[in-house]
């Protein structure tokens, strides 16, 4: 007997066996294009200080401290944001608060275009960092809860590859806007409104399009079914179904659902608690730590301006005998050219992170191909030995071509990230997974919080100590990865025990 003669006889089904059979098609698709839009409106916000801080240098007057105060300043809003908005995810609904989460951003990062000084900027970019900081995980976790079990490991990285070619996308918004020489001034307010600004209003312009995306979409079945709504869980399958096959809501006929066993938290308490309690201790200590050592997204956060000072050296034609750290110890003074912004970032370098991005993306993109093979913990294992042996080999050798090479295989390292959200969504239960991945992220947000004005000192006085230690610190967490279980065995187990609940019969998503 077939699984969809056996629903329609007792009207019965096991939760994630509902959701396998309603397929993965179309809506499947859209949801996870959105989720990926939604991980570039979040670094538009979050990170457009990456962009911003060298092409309003002049206009600011801000020293090297008061830019890595302007570039760490974001990050404490994200700490803040990933954890309050992952409570909010979890009690009062991924969508609701993905949707505040996106318009508040949108306005704050609006706002911050016209900041009067360095100290104003330094404020609602903090504040729209704050408002978005949870997006990434919401966006997963939503997905996650939408579609079959055995798809999700593949999604997930798909996502992030868009995280990771989000930054390179930010560089080709910049191109033919940071360049621009004109400049308007607005008495109201006493400042100039410049190419700057005016991409700070653009990288807005993602988080509203996103906003009225999800709109359209449908809250986690999985979500408003643990929270007792069934009738409601089972509409939203119908829909998925409706929307993945093509065929009348009606054509799925389900009337009730089961899921394993739960407590359902009613408290902050309830939903913080187990968190910190065994058996899911162990797994909260390990994957906080492991997001805290990953200090490898300090670089991120530099990058355009260490790729800015590399590109201007390349292009004099001296120094390509030096390692990294020798080119960005030199400041070199480049032809005033009167057709560009002062300020403004080297096309060429923009160019160049771009180029990192869409490596990072495109690997993300191979990964996906063997990661329910391999599993995330054992790729993250691997991917952080390479890359901080990588980060180590940047400064050894004397040649800026091979120095480069070495740092773009370093700065791969960031596909971790994913890596270790995909792990905590596999570890965590539903009722507590949208708060454990945005404290597990908090790891690696107050990590950065405290690299960046760090690194950026580093770099200044003694750039091969940060690359050496960061890149040791990074490479440690290797051993510490080795002691969480192997999430593709979990996979499989958790397959099993599906097909055993829909008597044998075979997941078609799976096959």
């Amino acid at each position: 007997m077939s699984v969809d003669t056996k629903v329609q006889n007792d009207g019965k089904m096991q939760f994630e066996a509902a959701l396998d059979w309603a397929g993965f098609g179309p809506y499947s698709y859209v949801l996870t294009t959105l989720a990926g839009f939604i991980n570039i409106a979040y670094m538009c916000v979050c990170y457009a200080t990456t962009i911003i801080i060298p092409a309003s240098a002049c206009e600011l007057g801000t020293t090297t401290s008061q830019q890595g105060y302007i570039a760490s300043g974001p990050r404490f809003g994200e700490i803040t944001g990933a954890i309050i908005g992952g409570y909010l995810g979890d009690k009062f609904g991924r969508r609701r608060v993905l949707l505040f989460a996106l318009i508040s951003s949108a306005v704050l990062n609006g706002i911050a275009s016209i900041s009067v000084n360095w100290v104003m900027l330094l404020i609602v970019q903090s504040l729209a960092s704050f408002c978005s900081g949870s997006q990434c995980s919401l966006g997963i976790t939503i997905l996650c809860e939408s579609v079959p079990m055995c798809r999700r490991n593949v999604l997930v990285l798909w996502v992030l590859s868009m995280f990771f070619l989000s930054q390179g996308i930010m560089a080709v918004i910049a191109i033919p806007i940071i360049p621009l020489p004109f400049s308007f001034y607005l008495p109201g307010l006493g400042i100039y409104w410049n190419s700057w600004r005016t991409l700070l209003l653009v990288y807005s312009t993602p988080s509203l399009l996103a906003a009225v995306w999800l709109f359209f979409m449908q809250e986690s079945p999985k979500y408003v079914f643990v929270k007792g709504h069934e009738e409601e869980s089972i509409d939203i399958i119908k829909t998925i179904h409706s929307w993945n096959n093509w065929k009348p809501a009606e054509d799925f006929q389900i009337k009730s659902l089961t899921l394993d066993a739960f407590d359902e938290p009613t408290s902050i308490k309830d939903q913080i608690v187990p968190l910190f309690k065994a058996p899911l201790l162990k797994y909260t200590v390990i994957m906080t730590t492991l997001c805290l050592l990953q200090l490898i997204t300090a670089f991120g956060v530099w990058l355009p301006t260490i790729v800015n000072q590399f590109m201007q050296i390349v292009e004099t034609g001296v120094g390509t005998d030096r390692s990294l750290c020798s080119i960005i110890s030199d400041r070199v003074e480049m032809p005033v050219d009167p057709d560009v912004a002062p300020c403004a970032l080297n096309v060429s370098s923009l160019l160049l992170v771009l180029s990192m991005g869409a490596l990072r993306s495109f690997l993300n993109i191979l990964l996906s191909l063997v990661v329910n093979r391999v599993g995330y913990r054992n790729m993250a294992i691997c991917f952080t030995v390479v890359c901080g042996v990588s980060g180590i080999m940047v400064n050894l050798i004397p040649n800026a071509y091979a120095s480069v090479v070495f740092f773009m295989i370093f700065m791969t390292g960031a596909l971790v990230t994913g890596m270790y959200v995909a792990l905590t969504v596999a570890l965590f239960p539903t009722h507590l997974r949208a708060l454990a991945v945005a404290l597990t992220s908090t790891g690696g947000s107050i990590g950065m919080l405290a690299s960046v004005p760090i690194l950026n000192r580093l770099l200044e006085v003694n750039c091969s100590a940060g690359f050496y230690t960061f890149s040791s610190i990074f490479l440690s967490s290797a051993f510490i990865a080795a002691f969480l279980p192997n999430d593709s065995s979990l996979l499989k187990k958790k397959l099993e025990q599906i097909e055993k609940s829909t008597k044998d019969e075979k997941l078609t998503q799976c096959t």
